[in-house]
């Protein structure tokens, strides 16, 4: 899947495959250094040396590593919603609303036994959230930079902003809302982003406590997620 970060990200959008394929070696060594070394220490030449480009390729995309990690956490947010997408079997606002900017950190209650089967099959809202938090663990737990990065909350780190957030909230209420047989309203849009934000701050907490992850603090967290949505949802 090649997923093209939105283009306020970018000083130029790739038209070339050759070009794209370039962006994604960028974008692919900023996650890794990332990693290895944290925000501080990257910079666009070690980003350069790492992706085997001239620095030049670099600059050409984006004229600070600022613009290259929000581009990462741009195409983290089309990753993640593609493949919450294809837990729910489908959805066609998930991209529209993946594509709208830079994003947030998406938390949502975790994964129940025989969430495979695939919410649509059941109607079931706890399903679907499960989808959306097992999809965000797996991530946070497998995917180069993330936990740096994830959607833009964390950049740089110590900082947050309510626009990643706001994004994921309203992309989980549009992906989400066939499965709830209503309309993606207000009411709606602002249950979701209280549950990201709670979700957010927990999910943080619980990589805090254990790098993959603390159990108990995820639990925890779905299970104060499933009381509050099921008093607005069933």
């Amino acid at each position: 899947m090649r997923c093209v970060p939105h283009a306020t990200s970018l000083r130029r959008a790739p038209v070339q495959q050759r070009s794209a394929e370039r962006l994604t070696r960028i974008l692919d060594a900023c996650a890794d250094l990332l990693d290895e070394a944290g925000y501080e220490a990257l910079s666009t030449r070690s980003v350069a040396v790492r992706a085997g480009v001239p620095i030049g390729s670099v600059y050409r995309f984006f004229g600070n590593k600022r613009a290259m990690v929000d581009a990462l956490a741009q195409r983290n947010l089309e990753r993640y919603t593609e493949r919450v997408r294809e837990r729910l079997g489908g959805g066609g606002t998930a991209a529209a609303a993946a594509g709208a900017a830079p994003g947030p950190s998406v938390p949502s209650p975790e994964p129940a036994a025989g969430a495979g089967a695939g919410p649509e099959s059941g109607g079931d809202w706890r399903a679907a959230m499960d989808a959306v938090l097992d999809e965000y663990l797996a991530m946070k737990r497998t995917a180069p930079g993330f936990s740096l990065v994830d959607f833009g909350n964390q950049i740089p780190l110590g900082s947050r902003h309510a626009e990643p957030n706001h994004r994921v909230a309203d992309l989980l209420a549009d992906l989400l809302s066939g499965h709830l047989n209503r309309e993606p309203d207000a009411e709606l849009r602002r249950v979701f982003l209280v549950a990201v934000e709670t979700a957010d701050t927990l999910v943080q907490l619980a990589f805090r406590v254990d790098p993959e992850g603390d159990e108990g603090v995820i639990e925890e967290t779905r299970t104060l997620l499933r009381a509050y949505l099921g008093r607005v949802l069933d």
